[in-house]
């Protein structure tokens, strides 16, 4: 308990130090909302694909492939229960608020904030079934994220939920490990560094925007703190214990746990910020949740391993 503590309190101190350059750049005029903007797009269509893609750079194995696809369920089935919570605790007339709530506590920041802890505690293997969560977030995140921060149901279209670059990144690197291809050098390298800049983009954009926003009326606010406990606590018990009631146990439990119970998705403020939602109010989910998720998740990784590991 102690240890995982200690893993998880040291991981959110680094997405502080780094959300604290962001907003020492906003203070100093270093940033602004077009600068901002225009990274946030860096990260959607260049750098999140390299994420995957670099993820799955391994050769293919039958044990390996049943153990992605049976995490892939399971995280399926998480986004399903994730969103049918988060459409009956949010119905704000606002739409942008709404909008911003419910995409906020159903995407969980699964990249930086679990695959660390998931290594620690697992090891590789873990690296592995947190990279297949990540892998059907970014399906998820270019499909119903869309279509939850628009709401425009017309506006969807095959092109939109799958010819996007989450989507494409998944295709493409699921074909590279299904075939055990190596991307040469030149290009591979390339992918791993865009993807190292999965971490400190996001987390100095959203230190921008807490430049510009003023938290204590996040603090005031009761729908914040809402969604805080439907994304830190309600969303990862329930999907706890129904992987726990069907016979999910061992790493693959443990990593599913540790990927949904990570705080509100630094694209939450990045989505926001491209659909013209409330973005002070997806940095102040973001920046709360990711606080408090120093306790929540401890305690939840504990429960995980003591019950089912």
């Amino acid at each position: 308990m102690f240890s995982n503590f200690v893993t998880v309190g040291e991981q959110v101190f680094i997405l502080f130090v780094l959300i604290g350059v962001g907003f020492i750049c906003g203070k100093k005029k270093f940033m602004s909302n077009k600068s901002a903007k225009e990274m946030t797009d860096i990260v959607l269509f260049f750098v999140t694909p390299c994420v995957i893609i670099n993820a799955y750079q391994i050769d293919f194995d039958i044990n390996i492939l049943t153990n992605l696809c049976i995490t892939a369920v399971c995280t399926i089935a998480i986004y399903i229960i994730s969103i049918i919570i988060a459409t009956v605790a949010f119905r704000d007339k606002d739409i942008s608020k709404r909008t911003v709530l419910r995409f906020g506590t159903v995407f969980s920041n699964c990249g930086f904030m679990s695959l660390p802890l998931q290594s620690a505690i697992i090891g590789p293997e873990g690296v592995l079934y947190g990279s297949a969560f990540i892998a059907v977030f970014n399906v998820m995140l270019w499909s119903y994220g869309v279509l939850c921060m628009s709401e425009d149901k017309r506006g969807m279209s095959f092109k939109q939920l799958f010819l996007n670059p989450g989507v494409l990144g998944v295709i493409i690197a699921l074909v590279f490990f299904l075939t055990s291809f190596k991307l040469p050098v030149i290009i591979g390298k390339p992918v791993e560094y865009l993807a190292g800049l999965n971490t400190p983009l996001p987390m100095i954009i959203i230190g921008y925007y807490l430049s510009q926003n003023k938290l204590a009326s996040g603090l005031r606010d009761f729908t914040i703190w809402k969604a805080t406990i439907v994304r830190l606590v309600l969303i990862p018990l329930a999907s706890f214990i129904i992987m726990y009631s069907v016979g999910i146990r061992g790493p693959i439990l443990i990593a599913c746990v540790i990927a949904t119970s990570a705080p509100t998705a630094a694209a939450t403020t990045m989505f926001a910020t491209r659909f013209n939602r409330s973005v002070s109010i997806s940095v102040d989910l973001v920046s709360i949740t990711t606080a408090l998720s120093i306790v929540t998740m401890s305690l939840l990784v504990a429960m995980a391993q003591y019950l089912g590991g």
